[in-house]
């Protein structure tokens, strides 16, 4: 497995085996979060943020200076050259003169792609519009494995935007490596995309709109997503949607005590405050794995661990 100056652009890219490398190096990495690391001394990481972000861009960071490296880069396209009319290409061949590793995140479908065929510094997708969330992929499968101590042989619920929602489409690619049961619980105009869907159901067991209340004594691992409201066409079709589902204690009143929430963040109103206290709750300490899971992928395109 070669992994230096490699592009992260989709999780269909990678084996199990690689994925599966990725979570042991993380692992490893769980150390040097707390007392930090030199290993990529001297390195710098562009961070080019067209949409907004709290989580991904700041962890993108965080696991930087956490090996010793530097950060430049956006957080708001208002404040960069695309705002005088320069493209995604020019803009990228600018800052890997400046920069080790990209990480990129766009409005367009396709961005991160294209920005790695123009790129000579490795290219991380940190979210392309409706399309892929890799590296929150990565993160969501750390967190299954670190607290259910495997992923195989899992039965895990997907529910929310599934249509817009990036994180899914990453995650449920991953997950059909794996020897899981997946159900998919949205509103039917929020269904799976059909490429997904097409892909994975070739692979592993997929029941689409499944019941939340009939699969809640089953399920080890609820994924919850927020409705995007930012990616609907019409305000009216967002309406009629938002709120569809909402994780509350009655919800869970049946389910598993050792079955774990995830979230990608941030919510809305789709999980109350009090589940917040419950031991099924893991949506905050999967925000903390992102740290270790940035860490291990910037060490391993930029050469620090192999």
């Amino acid at each position: 497995m070669e992994f230096k100056g490699r592009d992260i652009v989709s999780i269909e890219d990678f084996s199990q085996q690689e994925i599966n490398h990725i979570l042991d190096v993380t692992k490893t990495m769980e150390p040097l979060a707390k007392i930090g690391s030199d290993m990529l001394k001297g390195k710098i990481l562009a961070t080019l943020f067209f949409e907004p972000s709290t989580r991904t861009r700041l962890s993108f960071e965080a696991a930087m200076l956490k090996l010793g490296g530097s950060n430049i880069g956006f957080a708001d396209a208002e404040n960069a050259s695309v705002k005088k009319g320069e493209n995604l290409a020019d803009t990228v061949r600018t800052v890997e003169n400046y920069a080790d590793a990209i990480a990129l995140r766009h409005s367009l479908e396709g961005s991160a792609k294209l920005a790695a065929e123009f790129s000579k510094v490795p290219i991380i997708n940190a979210g392309t519009g409706a399309e892929e969330h890799p590296t929150q992929a990565f993160t969501d499968l750390y967190t299954i494995r670190k607290e259910k101590g495997k992923i195989d042989g899992l039965k895990i619920a997907l529910v929310g935007d599934l249509r817009y929602g990036r994180t899914v489409h990453s995650l449920a690619y991953a997950l059909a490596l794996y020897n899981v049961e997946l159900y998919l619980v949205s509103p039917e105009t929020l269904r799976m995309r059909k490429d997904v869907l097409e892909t994975i159901k070739t692979k592993i067991p997929v029941t689409e709109n499944a019941d939340l209340d009939t699969i809640m004594p089953k399920i080890d691992v609820l994924y919850v997503t927020r409705i995007q409201k930012e990616r609907f066409p019409d305000a009216a079709e967002y309406a009629k949607v938002k709120g569809a589902y909402k994780i509350d204690l009655k919800t869970l009143k049946n389910a598993k005590k050792d079955m774990i929430i995830l979230h990608p963040l941030p919510r809305i109103d789709e999980i109350a405050a009090e589940v917040d206290s419950t031991p099924q709750a893991r949506y905050f300490q999967q925000v903390g794995n992102g740290v270790v899971v940035r860490m291990a992928l910037l060490s391993l395109v930029l050469g620090a661990v192999k």
